[in-house]
């Protein structure tokens, strides 16, 4: 039997999601793994959140959270390997042995120092080596496991070409072939999800929508949409449409005509912001009504709190297994073992 190719992906955890993070990605990544296509490989980046997260409590909720959150969207737990960064080990291992072969302007070229130069020592005083160094941790997520495929947005792809760089780096350097070239999984392209305010959705921003909060909590927020001053009556703009854009996320192809047709056709049938917005409301809502009760059992159960933590225990045991196989490769590879 032909073995699957192999998938890895990494995730900021970042506590609760919004639609943003959804339809962004959440969406793609769990219609892809629940394909059973690949060997899954799913992990909670919480190594990288230590380079501008210092609270541990606020990490160890966040990460648990997150898992929540994507079993709550329809990961399939049987199709997956999802587990803590932090749970094995070897990856930091593996990204020291990355850094003695990776050049030091190489990382001066990563998103983050695009636009630094060496001597500009000041404006960096604050910026620490994790950050610096984020993109060889990276790469050994990426190579630990061999991966084939990494899905990432457009604006990541950038971590990938450095995991191919750096794997010929070291299959240079050893004269050997252990690492392949990963290649990046570029998921469909969504329009940017827009916050309340009509600008991109971030919760830096406080824009977002929360798939997870209370009721109430969504209610204030859809409520609070901003919107121009044009009456129930009036033709509505659907390019400056803030509540249109946010809501044509959820409909189908008919919906969605159904919809501007009652933004445009307002001057004969009037169509008012506040009742686009309770119309918004309940289709959000239903949207997400068994997420959001599969979330509350994750989360607000002691059965499911168990599930979660035997889903990561579960996860963290395949992913070591495989991370092992490969580190007693590169251990004797590098004469760090004999």
């Amino acid at each position: 039997m032909k073995s699957k190719k192999i998938l890895l992906s990494g995730v900021q955890s970042s506590g609760q999601l919004h639609i943003g993070n959804y339809f962004g990605a959440i969406k793609q990544m769990v219609d892809l793994v629940n394909t059973n296509e690949y060997e899954s490989y799913i992990f909670l980046a919480d190594y990288h959140s230590m380079t501008s997260l210092t609270n541990k409590e606020e990490r160890l909720k966040n990460t648990f959270e997150s898992v929540a959150s994507y079993l709550a969207c329809g990961l399939d737990k049987n199709k997956v390997n999802i587990f803590k960064q932090s749970d094995t080990p070897a990856v930091t291992e593996l990204a020291w042995i990355f850094n003695t072969v990776t050049p030091v302007p190489m990382l001066f070229l990563a998103h983050a120092f695009k636009d630094k130069k060496e001597n500009e020592i000041e404006k960096m005083k604050d910026i620490n080596v994790g950050l610096f160094d984020y993109p060889v941790l990276m790469a050994a997520d990426i190579l630990l496991y061999n991966a084939d495929i990494v899905p990432v947005g457009k604006d990541q792809e950038q971590h990938v070409e450095y995991a191919r760089e750096i794997a010929g780096k070291y299959n240079r350097a050893y004269n050997t072939n252990t690492f392949r070239s990963p290649n990046s999984f570029i998921q469909k392209e969504v329009a940017t999800v827009l916050g309340i305010d009509g600008t991109k959705m971030a919760k830096s921003k406080n824009n977002h929508i929360c798939m997870f909060a209370s009721e109430e909590e969504i209610k204030k927020k859809v409520m609070s949409i901003t919107t121009d001053s044009k009456l129930p009556n009036e033709k509505k703009d659907l390019d400056e449409n803030n509540i249109y854009k946010l809501h044509k996320l959820f409909l189908n192809t008919k919906e969605d005509e159904a919809l501007k047709e009652r933004f445009l056709n307002s001057t004969r049938v009037p169509y008012g912001y506040k009742e686009a917005k309770e119309d918004l409301l309940k289709t959000l809502l239903l949207y997400f009504k068994d997420m959001r009760k599969k979330y509350e059992y994750y989360t607000n159960t002691e059965k499911g709190r168990k599930e979660v933590m035997s889903v990561m225990k579960n996860g963290a045991k395949n992913a070591n297994k495989k991370a092992d196989e490969m580190m007693k490769k590169v251990r004797k590879e590098t004469g760090l073992d004999f």
